[in-house]
């Protein structure tokens, strides 16, 4: 088998595991005008995929795991995040024809691809993210004001359990306060782009599954200061998590905004174990 048929091989089966993906997504989109784009997208790489066939003479299957990667990404992550991904795809596929593929009919194949690309830009744009400035606020409040709290009692407290029902409590009030003051911040909005109800609980939701995650290393280890540490390191996995998702959605630098967030939340962390230790020494307690 030569190289240029190899090419080819690889290229058609890049392609019949996009048509497998937009038919999954077009089935699964309840928005109308989005499974227009996928329906349209489909019959595109159809047409794609049988034009390589005869070029080939073999049948490929699709890459199953990619495609359970991406229909499971968009029903968990949603349409925008999912349409990034594919637009990294296609844009990849069309370099691939413009690399190792030549004659009109490639080349064609190659701007269609390129107009996938466009397409499902425009259609992560216009996916609406109203909420996620919400999340934003109570995932961002929890991990910088929460993990300095936490780093605190854990040196003025020394007792992991203790340190648990503290955060717990301490983490509940704020979740609460935080989804009051985004309800009423988001009521008196003139534009009304986000139901007050609906960006409070948004608020709320991103708080308490922060404190959730940051307080079970204190529910799991007898010592405080391995507690600690596994619940760093679990602030850290959140951050790189939350903004990997912002800058694949924003198209923004990840490690600007990873770099800035953790850098926050454990200046924060630091300045509160020393002030809890600080706080131990002069008041004499030792619990």
């Amino acid at each position: 088998m030569n190289r240029t048929t190899k090419n080819l091989l690889a290229l058609q089966r890049d392609e019949i595991t996009l048509c497998e993906t937009y038919r999954r997504l077009a089935r699964s989109e309840k928005d109308a005008g989005r499974q227009a784009v996928f329906v349209r997208l489909l019959q595109d790489e159809i047409r794609h995929c049988d034009a390589l066939r005869s070029h080939t003479g073999c049948e490929v299957a699709p890459d199953v795991k990619r495609v359970v990667r991406y229909v499971w990404t968009g029903r968990m992550l949603g349409p925008a995040f999912v349409a990034r991904q594919m637009e990294r795809r296609e844009k990849g596929t069309e370099l691939g024809y413009a690399r190792y593929c030549k004659g009109a009919e490639f080349v064609q194949i190659g701007l269609d691809e390129r107009r996938h690309g466009e397409e499902l830009t425009r259609l992560a744009a216009g996916v609406r993210l109203s909420y996620m400035s919400s999340v934003v606020l109570g995932l961002n409040d929890a991990l910088v004001e929460f993990t300095g709290a936490l780093a605190g009692f854990t040196l003025a407290l020394n007792d992991p359990r203790l340190v648990a029902l503290t955060g717990g409590i301490t983490g509940i009030a704020a979740a609460l306060s935080m989804s009051a003051s985004e309800y009423l911040s988001t009521k008196t909005d003139r534009k009304g782009e986000k139901h007050p109800l609906r960006a409070a609980g948004c608020t709320g939701a991103a708080y308490i599954l922060t404190v959730g995650i940051l307080i079970a290393p204190y529910l799991i280890f007898s010592d405080a200061l391995v507690a600690l540490g596994v619940m760093l390191a679990a602030a850290l996995l959140v951050i790189a998590l939350f903004n990997y998702y912002y800058a694949v959605v924003r198209r923004e630098s990840f490690r600007r905004r990873f770099l800035e967030m953790a850098i926050l939340s454990f200046g924060i962390a630091g300045i509160s174990f020393l002030i809890g230790y600080l706080l131990k020494l002069i008041v004499g307690v030792d619990v």
